[in-house]
């Protein structure tokens, strides 16, 4: 591509690609869009042209074409989290058999950000949205779909709303963390966790207690909850260090962490007080990000099954828009799985 002046190289046009291969503007149209309805001998000419030209598609004017954008948004709490990470690589290898394009975007668990999100792909007219809720008020979601928008959550709400969502039992999962500290002998656990206004930290905090109080313990003495404002390597460091500082008739002996990230930051701490993993001090996460198994000492943690859940919200998606919008909310529910690694010992 070559430019007679000296600006910048004009962009080559559809109508420089028929011109160039001899067809019509609709021709190439053809081949672009509907390849199976273009001759052979005639796309192989216009395919060599667009090679020769250096031609683009310009995709914002196709979207305006066609009426839709073909991309899914999706927002979620961390981007920097492996978690996410792996459900964006689901929601993707379900949408791109469909040729649809992903924008991940995240809402750094601030709800005044993914409000802005949301507007922002609605006002771009995404084919659809999985969001993974900021917050446990979904109103500004429910009022998108009120207007048309499909949206399915990465979420389960703890009561049921018109709207469809994919998640893990978060509840049976911290359930299946503390029985298997009680059954270590651990009394006192410590539990690093997130604001109770997001979902999946609440359920947590609700397993942990429905474990505790099922094995005759009093929840306000067995378990010390320290809060911290997001759920990532630093705030997990803070947590431990915390839960270090207290007298030594209120340390706890284990603690389980609402994720593996803030796990990995409390694992951090411990090694720079010199405090033993797992016979001082027994640690469980949440999530089974990659790195979990490939630690130092590598944790134990509650498994997500993450790409299925990413896959399948895809799924309710694309569906719930083919069905147009009398389709009917559903509401998946994976059961999650506890994986015993070498960071949980038995209570000294």
């Amino acid at each position: 591509m070559t430019s007679s002046g000296h600006g910048p190289a004009r962009r080559p046009s559809i109508t420089d690609v028929a011109r160039r291969a001899g067809v019509s503007v609709g021709t190439v149209s053809n081949v672009l869009n509907r390849p199976d309805q273009v001759a052979p001998a005639t796309r192989g000419r216009v395919l060599a042209s667009i090679e020769e030209l250096g031609f683009v598609r310009n995709a914002s004017a196709r979207q305006l074409r066609v009426g839709a954008a073909q991309t899914i948004g999706v927002i979620v709490l961390d981007m920097a989290n492996p978690f996410f990470t792996e459900i964006a690589r689901g929601i993707e290898d379900r949408i791109s058999p469909d040729q649809y394009t992903l924008l991940l975007s995240s809402s750094d668990d601030d709800p005044a950000r993914e409000a802005r999100y949301l507007r922002l792909h609605e006002e771009h007219g995404v084919h659809g949205l999985v969001v993974s809720p900021a917050r446990t008020s979904l109103d500004a979601i429910l009022a998108m779909r009120e207007r048309g928008v499909h949206i399915v959550l990465l979420d389960v709400p703890r009561h049921p709303v018109p709207i469809s969502c994919v998640g893990v039992d978060d509840v049976r999962g911290a359930q299946l963390a503390v029985e298997h500290l009680l059954a270590l002998g651990h009394r006192r656990l410590g539990f690093v966790n997130g604001p109770d206004t997001v979902g999946q930290c609440a359920a947590r905090r609700e397993g942990a207690v429905a474990a505790l109080t099922a094995a005759g313990l009093d929840p306000q003495d067995a378990l010390v909850e320290v809060t911290v404002p997001a759920l990532d390597l630093d705030a997990g460091a803070a947590g431990m260090a915390r839960l270090l500082a207290l007298p030594s008739a209120r340390r706890p002996t284990a603690t389980l962490c609402a994720n593996d990230l803030a796990a990995v930051g409390a694992l951090r701490t411990l090694r720079r007080a010199g405090v033993a993993v797992p016979e001082d001090m027994a640690v469980v996460g949440y999530d089974d990000i990659p790195v979990a198994s490939m630690l130092a000492v590598p944790l134990t943690t509650v498994r997500q099954p993450t790409h299925t859940l990413g896959w399948t919200a895809a799924d309710l998606l694309l569906r719930e828009a083919a069905d147009g919008p009398d389709a009917a909310p559903e509401r998946v529910v994976f059961q999650p799985e506890l994986v015993v690694r070498e960071s949980s010992g038995a209570a000294r």
